[in-house]
């Protein structure tokens, strides 16, 4: 039988005009959508094999293709959790249906559920997929327009010393430890929480991430000043592998019910983990770092990227205000 169905869901079961064996989802539980989809894929195939036209690829096609051509990313995971949210609208799409209104539906319906940024990601990755597919692939001719929402801009969070010290004394040791670390060094979370001690030098006071455990797809290098070799010094001998562990297991969560309990009682409001590395770049701007110092030191891929500190280095701006002063020109009251 060409249709038929298993559970709730339509399959299709026919074969091809060059004898191969096509059964699959339709995606659907509406038989007459599971039929135009059946009618719609024969008819496809029978111009692809017998008149020579290119083949019409799914989303699903295109999904599949992307995650395994970036498979080094470091935050590939964040690419399969948002691939799985849209699936429910894209799911077995031929590329070629895919239109503005139904990127819109998308954006629309992801807005209402979380803030315009996190909208944006889903759809900078459903651009991305589409781009590929035209440009790189050359599985189609033209793509629609994505929707993308304008996001406010918000200011930098950051602690002052008093309150990191505040935090710090609320938090249990494996996270105070990590949170110390993390101020001294501006680590993302995943590269200091998982840091090995095969990736600290404590004699030459420097540690590393690799090419493939940073964001930018570079190796980082970290200079340890003296508080982050207090905590690795601490964590010596706690485990042989993993600098940072809670239980004789890698930190691999950090934003647990003990790191909001002890915002919670040290009367922090509005702070993330990822805050943490906003604290470390504005205290090293306010005490004299250059941006470009800075770039290095986080291992952030442009310039643009650490512009959002250039307001806390006012010290060069005092200086260049100075340069007209005393010009004599009164208010006569």
């Amino acid at each position: 039988m060409a249709i038929f169905k298993r559970g709730k869901t339509w399959w299709i079961d026919f074969a091809s005009p060059n004898g191969q064996r096509i059964r699959r989802s339709t995606g659907t539980g509406d038989k007459k959508q599971a039929k135009e989809f059946h009618d719609k894929l024969k008819a496809n195939l029978w111009r692809i094999q017998k008149l020579g036209e290119r083949p019409e690829r799914t989303w699903q096609e295109a999904a599949v293709r992307w995650v395994n051509q970036t498979v080094h990313k470091a935050d590939k995971h964040k690419d399969l959790s948002k691939l799985r949210y849209l699936d429910q609208f894209l799911g077995n799409k031929l590329l070629s249906e895919i239109d503005r209104d139904m990127l819109t539906l998308i954006a629309d319906t992801k807005m209402s559920e979380a803030s315009a940024s996190t909208a944006n990601r889903y759809m900078a990755l459903v651009r991305a997929i589409l781009r590929a597919s035209r440009d790189q692939w050359e599985w189609l001719d033209r793509i629609p327009s994505v929707p993308m929402f304008k996001e406010p801009k918000k200011r930098v969070r950051w602690l002052t010393k008093a309150e990191a010290q505040t935090l710090v004394d609320e938090l249990p040791p494996h996270l105070a430890d990590l949170t110390v670390f993390t101020l001294a060094t501006g680590l993302r979370q995943s590269n200091a929480s998982l840091m090995r001690w095969d990736q600290v030098d404590l004699d030459r006071a420097f540690a590393w991430i690799h090419p493939d455990q940073s964001k930018s797809g570079r190796a980082i290098s970290v200079p340890l000043n003296e508080d982050a070799m207090r905590v690795l010094k601490r964590r010596c001998g706690k485990n042989p592998v993993y600098v940072f562990t809670y239980r004789d297991k890698p930190v691999a969560r950090t934003s647990t019910k003990a790191w909001y309990a002890a915002l919670e009682r040290a009367q922090i409001e509005d702070f993330r983990w990822h805050d943490l590395r906003h604290t470390w770049a504005s205290w090293h701007v306010q005490n004299g770092t250059s941006l470009q110092e800075l770039m290095e030191l986080g291992g952030w891929a442009s310039f643009e990227m650490v512009l959002r500190y250039a307001h806390l280095a006012s010290d060069h701006l005092a200086e260049a205000a100075k340069r007209i002063d005393h010009q004599n020109i009164n208010v006569t009251l």
